[in-house]
Protein backbone atom coordinates (compact mmCIF):
# COMPACT_ATOMS: atom_id res chain seq x y z
CA UNK A 1 0.00 0.00 0.00
CA UNK A 2 1.47 3.31 -1.14
CA UNK A 3 0.44 6.37 0.91
CA UNK A 4 1.08 9.94 -0.25
CA UNK A 5 1.35 12.82 2.23
CA UNK A 6 0.27 16.28 1.06
CA UNK A 7 -0.38 19.78 2.35
CA UNK A 8 -0.19 23.32 1.00
CA UNK A 9 2.88 24.16 -1.17
CA UNK A 10 4.58 26.58 1.26
CA UNK A 11 4.45 24.17 4.21
CA UNK A 12 8.14 23.49 4.60
CA UNK A 13 9.22 27.06 3.89
CA UNK A 14 8.64 27.71 7.61
CA UNK A 15 8.95 25.81 10.85
CA UNK A 16 6.13 25.20 13.31
CA UNK A 17 3.84 22.63 14.85
CA UNK A 18 2.34 21.41 11.57
CA UNK A 19 5.75 20.82 10.02
CA UNK A 20 6.82 18.85 13.10
CA UNK A 21 3.57 16.87 13.01
CA UNK A 22 4.01 15.88 9.36
CA UNK A 23 7.67 14.91 9.71
CA UNK A 24 7.16 13.07 13.00
CA UNK A 25 4.14 11.18 11.65
CA UNK A 26 6.10 10.05 8.59
CA UNK A 27 9.16 9.04 10.62
CA UNK A 28 7.04 7.04 13.06
CA UNK A 29 5.14 5.30 10.23
CA UNK A 30 8.42 4.30 8.59
CA UNK A 31 9.78 3.00 11.90
CA UNK A 32 6.83 0.61 12.13
CA UNK A 33 8.60 -1.31 9.35
CA UNK A 34 5.36 -2.69 7.95
CA UNK A 35 6.49 -4.31 4.65
CA UNK A 36 3.24 -3.53 2.85
CA UNK A 37 3.23 0.16 3.88
CA UNK A 38 5.15 2.76 1.89
CA UNK A 39 4.77 6.39 3.00
CA UNK A 40 6.20 9.39 1.15
CA UNK A 41 5.72 13.08 0.51
CA UNK A 42 3.95 13.69 -2.78
CA UNK A 43 5.71 15.83 -5.37
CA UNK A 44 2.66 17.15 -7.28
CA UNK A 45 4.89 18.48 -10.08
CA UNK A 46 6.11 15.00 -10.98
CA UNK A 47 3.70 12.49 -9.41
CA UNK A 48 0.03 11.83 -10.06
CA UNK A 49 -2.25 11.34 -7.07
CA UNK A 50 -3.69 8.19 -8.61
CA UNK A 51 -0.27 6.54 -8.40
CA UNK A 52 -0.99 6.23 -4.66
CA UNK A 53 -3.43 3.92 -2.88
CA UNK A 54 -4.28 6.46 -0.15
CA UNK A 55 -3.72 10.21 0.14
CA UNK A 56 -3.31 11.87 3.55
CA UNK A 57 -3.87 15.64 3.46
CA UNK A 58 -2.74 17.69 6.45
CA UNK A 59 -4.89 20.79 7.14
CA UNK A 60 -8.37 21.50 5.82
CA UNK A 61 -7.50 25.15 5.09
CA UNK A 62 -5.02 27.01 2.85
CA UNK A 63 -6.74 25.82 -0.34
CA UNK A 64 -6.20 22.15 0.46
CA UNK A 65 -9.79 21.40 -0.54
CA UNK A 66 -8.51 21.25 -4.13
CA UNK A 67 -6.22 18.36 -3.20
CA UNK A 68 -9.16 16.48 -1.69
CA UNK A 69 -11.29 17.27 -4.75
CA UNK A 70 -8.72 15.98 -7.20
CA UNK A 71 -7.98 12.79 -5.26
CA UNK A 72 -11.71 12.11 -5.02
CA UNK A 73 -12.19 12.66 -8.76
CA UNK A 74 -9.36 10.19 -9.40
CA UNK A 75 -10.91 7.61 -7.08
CA UNK A 76 -8.15 7.75 -4.46
CA UNK A 77 -9.41 7.57 -0.84
CA UNK A 78 -8.43 10.54 1.33
CA UNK A 79 -7.63 10.86 5.02
CA UNK A 80 -7.79 14.51 6.11
CA UNK A 81 -6.14 15.78 9.29
CA UNK A 82 -8.42 18.78 9.74
CA UNK A 83 -6.44 20.88 12.26
CA UNK A 84 -9.35 23.23 12.99
CA UNK A 85 -9.86 25.57 15.91
CA UNK A 86 -12.40 24.49 18.55
CA UNK A 87 -13.95 27.96 18.25
CA UNK A 88 -16.07 26.55 15.39
CA UNK A 89 -19.31 26.11 17.33
CA UNK A 90 -22.82 25.63 15.90
CA UNK A 91 -23.38 29.39 16.14
CA UNK A 92 -20.08 30.19 14.43
CA UNK A 93 -20.90 27.70 11.68
CA UNK A 94 -24.34 29.24 11.16
CA UNK A 95 -22.86 32.74 10.85
CA UNK A 96 -20.27 31.48 8.38
CA UNK A 97 -22.92 29.78 6.24
CA UNK A 98 -25.00 32.95 6.18
CA UNK A 99 -21.94 34.97 5.15
CA UNK A 100 -21.09 32.37 2.51
CA UNK A 101 -24.62 32.50 1.08
CA UNK A 102 -24.57 36.29 0.97
CA UNK A 103 -21.16 36.30 -0.72
CA UNK A 104 -22.39 33.82 -3.29
CA UNK A 105 -25.52 35.83 -4.13
CA UNK A 106 -23.58 39.10 -4.40
CA UNK A 107 -20.95 37.63 -6.73
CA UNK A 108 -23.05 35.26 -8.82
CA UNK A 109 -21.36 32.37 -6.97
CA UNK A 110 -18.00 33.31 -8.48
CA UNK A 111 -16.42 33.84 -5.05
CA UNK A 112 -16.07 31.19 -2.34
CA UNK A 113 -15.42 31.84 1.32
CA UNK A 114 -12.71 29.93 3.15
CA UNK A 115 -15.49 28.38 5.23
CA UNK A 116 -17.09 26.87 2.12
CA UNK A 117 -13.74 25.51 0.96
CA UNK A 118 -12.98 23.96 4.34
CA UNK A 119 -16.45 22.45 4.54
CA UNK A 120 -16.04 20.90 1.08
CA UNK A 121 -12.74 19.30 2.07
CA UNK A 122 -14.36 17.80 5.17
CA UNK A 123 -17.35 16.53 3.21
CA UNK A 124 -15.32 14.92 0.42
CA UNK A 125 -12.68 13.23 2.59
CA UNK A 126 -13.50 9.59 3.27
CA UNK A 127 -11.93 9.86 6.73
CA UNK A 128 -11.30 12.92 8.92
CA UNK A 129 -8.75 12.87 11.75
CA UNK A 130 -9.30 15.11 14.79
CA UNK A 131 -6.66 15.70 17.43
CA UNK A 132 -9.07 15.65 20.36
CA UNK A 133 -12.73 15.78 21.44
CA UNK A 134 -12.89 19.58 21.17
CA UNK A 135 -11.72 19.57 17.56
CA UNK A 136 -14.08 16.70 16.78
CA UNK A 137 -16.98 18.76 18.14
CA UNK A 138 -15.90 21.74 16.02
CA UNK A 139 -15.77 19.58 12.87
CA UNK A 140 -19.27 18.21 13.53
CA UNK A 141 -20.96 21.32 14.91
CA UNK A 142 -19.27 24.05 12.89
CA UNK A 143 -19.11 22.25 9.54
CA UNK A 144 -21.94 19.71 9.76
CA UNK A 145 -19.57 16.82 9.09
CA UNK A 146 -20.72 13.22 9.49
CA UNK A 147 -19.32 12.16 12.86
CA UNK A 148 -19.14 8.54 11.72
CA UNK A 149 -16.10 9.19 9.54
CA UNK A 150 -14.09 11.04 12.19
CA UNK A 151 -11.22 9.34 14.05
CA UNK A 152 -9.74 11.04 17.13
CA UNK A 153 -5.95 10.62 17.26
CA UNK A 154 -3.75 12.99 19.32
CA UNK A 155 -0.26 14.11 18.40
CA UNK A 156 2.77 12.37 19.82
CA UNK A 157 5.88 13.49 21.69
CA UNK A 158 9.48 12.61 20.90
CA UNK A 159 11.14 10.55 23.67
CA UNK A 160 13.98 13.08 23.98
CA UNK A 161 11.70 15.60 25.69
CA UNK A 162 10.96 13.16 28.52
CA UNK A 163 14.67 12.71 29.22
CA UNK A 164 15.82 16.30 28.71
CA UNK A 165 17.77 18.21 31.37
CA UNK A 166 18.47 21.87 31.99
CA UNK A 167 22.29 21.93 31.86
CA UNK A 168 22.76 22.68 28.15
CA UNK A 169 20.39 25.64 28.38
CA UNK A 170 22.09 27.03 31.51
CA UNK A 171 25.53 26.77 29.87
CA UNK A 172 24.28 28.46 26.69
CA UNK A 173 22.39 31.36 28.28
CA UNK A 174 23.78 31.76 31.80
CA UNK A 175 20.19 31.79 33.13
CA UNK A 176 20.24 29.63 36.24
CA UNK A 177 17.12 30.80 38.03
CA UNK A 178 13.37 30.87 37.39
CA UNK A 179 12.22 32.08 33.98
CA UNK A 180 9.20 31.86 31.69
CA UNK A 181 9.56 30.24 28.28
CA UNK A 182 7.49 30.84 25.17
CA UNK A 183 8.07 28.84 21.99
CA UNK A 184 6.43 29.81 18.70
CA UNK A 185 6.39 32.30 15.86
CA UNK A 186 6.85 35.90 17.03
CA UNK A 187 3.60 37.64 16.10
CA UNK A 188 0.63 39.54 17.54
CA UNK A 189 -1.48 36.41 17.09
CA UNK A 190 0.85 34.44 19.34
CA UNK A 191 0.62 37.36 21.78
CA UNK A 192 4.14 37.51 23.26
CA UNK A 193 3.68 41.19 24.10
CA UNK A 194 0.81 40.36 26.46
CA UNK A 195 3.13 38.00 28.30
CA UNK A 196 5.75 40.73 28.68
CA UNK A 197 3.15 43.22 29.93
CA UNK A 198 1.62 40.68 32.32
CA UNK A 199 4.99 40.16 34.01
CA UNK A 200 6.34 43.72 33.84
CA UNK A 201 6.11 44.15 37.64
CA UNK A 202 7.80 40.83 38.39
CA UNK A 203 11.48 39.98 38.31
CA UNK A 204 11.06 37.04 35.95
CA UNK A 205 13.11 36.72 32.74
CA UNK A 206 11.16 35.78 29.61
CA UNK A 207 12.87 33.56 27.02
CA UNK A 208 11.42 33.54 23.50
CA UNK A 209 12.21 30.87 20.92
CA UNK A 210 10.87 31.39 17.41
CA UNK A 211 11.24 33.51 14.29
CA UNK A 212 9.49 36.69 13.22
CA UNK A 213 8.28 37.21 9.67
CA UNK A 214 9.20 40.49 8.01
CA UNK A 215 5.84 42.11 8.76
CA UNK A 216 6.31 41.35 12.48
CA UNK A 217 9.86 42.65 12.89
CA UNK A 218 8.59 45.85 14.58
CA UNK A 219 6.63 43.66 16.99
CA UNK A 220 9.82 41.76 17.82
CA UNK A 221 11.74 44.99 18.41
CA UNK A 222 9.01 46.16 20.78
CA UNK A 223 9.44 42.94 22.73
CA UNK A 224 13.22 43.25 22.83
CA UNK A 225 12.92 46.76 24.26
CA UNK A 226 12.24 45.06 27.57
CA UNK A 227 15.48 44.11 29.36
CA UNK A 228 13.75 41.01 30.74
CA UNK A 229 13.11 39.52 27.30
CA UNK A 230 15.75 37.15 25.90
CA UNK A 231 15.32 36.01 22.29
CA UNK A 232 17.12 32.86 21.10
CA UNK A 233 15.75 32.99 17.56
CA UNK A 234 14.49 29.91 15.74
CA UNK A 235 15.77 26.54 16.94
CA UNK A 236 15.51 23.36 14.93
CA UNK A 237 13.04 20.94 16.46
CA UNK A 238 15.84 18.38 16.86
CA UNK A 239 18.20 20.87 18.53
CA UNK A 240 19.13 19.62 22.01
CA UNK A 241 18.95 23.22 23.24
CA UNK A 242 15.19 23.28 22.63
CA UNK A 243 14.56 20.21 24.80
CA UNK A 244 16.90 21.62 27.45
CA UNK A 245 15.02 24.95 27.43
CA UNK A 246 11.78 23.13 28.23
CA UNK A 247 13.46 21.32 31.13
CA UNK A 248 15.07 24.49 32.49
CA UNK A 249 11.95 26.68 32.35
CA UNK A 250 9.79 27.30 35.39
CA UNK A 251 6.69 27.74 33.22
CA UNK A 252 5.83 27.54 29.54
CA UNK A 253 3.43 30.31 28.48
CA UNK A 254 1.28 30.20 25.35
CA UNK A 255 -1.29 33.05 25.52
CA UNK A 256 -2.00 33.00 21.77
CA UNK A 257 -5.38 33.88 20.30
CA UNK A 258 -5.93 30.27 19.29
CA UNK A 259 -4.23 26.89 19.01
CA UNK A 260 -5.41 23.54 17.69
CA UNK A 261 -3.39 20.97 19.62
CA UNK A 262 -0.07 22.66 20.40
CA UNK A 263 2.95 20.38 20.36
CA UNK A 264 4.97 22.87 22.39
CA UNK A 265 2.60 22.32 25.31
CA UNK A 266 2.92 18.54 25.11
CA UNK A 267 6.71 18.82 24.87
CA UNK A 268 6.93 21.14 27.88
CA UNK A 269 4.78 18.79 29.96
CA UNK A 270 6.97 15.87 28.87
CA UNK A 271 9.95 17.80 30.25
CA UNK A 272 8.09 18.21 33.56
CA UNK A 273 7.35 21.92 33.09
CA UNK A 274 3.89 23.35 33.92
CA UNK A 275 2.02 25.35 31.28
CA UNK A 276 -0.23 28.40 31.16
CA UNK A 277 -1.99 28.69 27.81
CA UNK A 278 -5.01 29.94 25.89
CA UNK A 279 -8.33 28.19 26.38
CA UNK A 280 -8.97 28.55 22.62
CA UNK A 281 -7.54 25.10 21.95
CA UNK A 282 -8.56 21.50 21.31
CA UNK A 283 -6.15 20.27 23.97
CA UNK A 284 -7.82 18.63 26.95
CA UNK A 285 -6.00 16.55 29.56
CA UNK A 286 -8.05 15.01 32.41
CA UNK A 287 -7.00 15.91 35.97
CA UNK A 288 -4.28 18.26 34.71
CA UNK A 289 -5.18 21.43 36.60
CA UNK A 290 -2.17 21.12 38.91
CA UNK A 291 0.15 21.59 35.90
CA UNK A 292 -1.93 23.06 33.07
CA UNK A 293 -3.95 26.30 33.26
CA UNK A 294 -6.08 27.31 30.28
CA UNK A 295 -7.20 30.96 30.31
CA UNK A 296 -8.75 33.57 28.05
CA UNK A 297 -5.98 34.71 25.74
CA UNK A 298 -6.50 38.41 26.57
CA UNK A 299 -6.77 38.06 30.37
CA UNK A 300 -3.33 39.36 31.36
CA UNK A 301 -4.18 39.48 35.08
CA UNK A 302 -5.08 35.78 35.13
CA UNK A 303 -1.99 35.02 33.04
CA UNK A 304 0.25 36.78 35.55
CA UNK A 305 -1.41 35.12 38.55
CA UNK A 306 -1.14 31.62 37.09
CA UNK A 307 2.53 32.02 36.12
CA UNK A 308 3.57 33.48 39.48
CA UNK A 309 1.69 30.70 41.27
CA UNK A 310 3.52 27.98 39.30
CA UNK A 311 6.88 29.65 39.97
CA UNK A 312 6.15 29.90 43.71
CA UNK A 313 4.64 26.40 44.01
CA UNK A 314 5.94 24.24 41.16
CA UNK A 315 4.33 20.81 40.72
CA UNK A 316 6.50 17.70 40.89
CA UNK A 317 8.10 17.18 37.50
CA UNK A 318 7.53 13.43 37.55
CA UNK A 319 3.79 14.00 38.05
CA UNK A 320 3.72 16.54 35.21
CA UNK A 321 5.45 14.09 32.86
CA UNK A 322 2.94 11.40 33.78
CA UNK A 323 0.15 13.49 32.21
CA UNK A 324 1.52 12.84 28.72
CA UNK A 325 3.50 9.62 29.09
CA UNK A 326 1.15 7.78 26.68
CA UNK A 327 1.57 10.38 23.93
CA UNK A 328 4.11 8.58 21.75
CA UNK A 329 4.49 8.97 17.99
CA UNK A 330 4.79 5.18 17.74
CA UNK A 331 1.32 4.74 19.20
CA UNK A 332 -0.07 7.44 16.92
CA UNK A 333 1.59 5.84 13.88
CA UNK A 334 0.03 2.47 14.60
CA UNK A 335 -3.44 4.03 14.75
CA UNK A 336 -2.89 6.06 11.58
CA UNK A 337 -1.62 2.96 9.77
CA UNK A 338 -4.88 1.22 10.73
CA UNK A 339 -6.80 4.17 9.22
CA UNK A 340 -4.85 3.82 5.98
CA UNK A 341 -5.55 0.09 5.84
CA UNK A 342 -9.26 0.69 6.38
CA UNK A 343 -9.36 3.27 3.58
CA UNK A 344 -7.39 0.99 1.28
CA UNK A 345 -9.79 -1.88 1.86
CA UNK A 346 -12.72 0.40 1.09
CA UNK A 347 -11.02 1.65 -2.06
CA UNK A 348 -10.36 -1.91 -3.27
CA UNK A 349 -13.94 -2.93 -2.55
CA UNK A 350 -15.25 0.09 -4.47
CA UNK A 351 -13.07 -0.77 -7.47
CA UNK A 352 -14.32 -4.35 -7.40
CA UNK A 353 -17.91 -3.10 -7.39
CA UNK A 354 -17.24 -0.86 -10.40
CA UNK A 355 -15.63 -3.72 -12.33
CA UNK A 356 -18.61 -5.94 -11.55
CA UNK A 357 -20.98 -3.33 -13.00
Amino acid sequence: MRVGILSYPMLFQREGGLQVQVRSTMDALRQLKVPALQVELVDPNHQRLDSFDVIHVFSAINGNYRLVELATELGVPVALSALLSPSWTKAAGLRARLADGLTGHLTGWNVQTSYAQTKRALQLAQMVIALGPAERAAIVDGFRTDGGKIRTLPNGISPRFFSSDRQAFVRHTGLNGPFVLMVGAISPYKNQLALAKALEKHDLPIVLIGSAQRQHEDYLQELLASPKVHWLGQLDHNDALLASAYAAASVLALPSQGEVYPLVVLEALAAGTPVVMTNESALSLPASGFALRQLRWNDTDALCTAIVDFVARPPRRAEVRALVEKFTWQRVAMQIAECYQELHRRGCAHQDERRAV
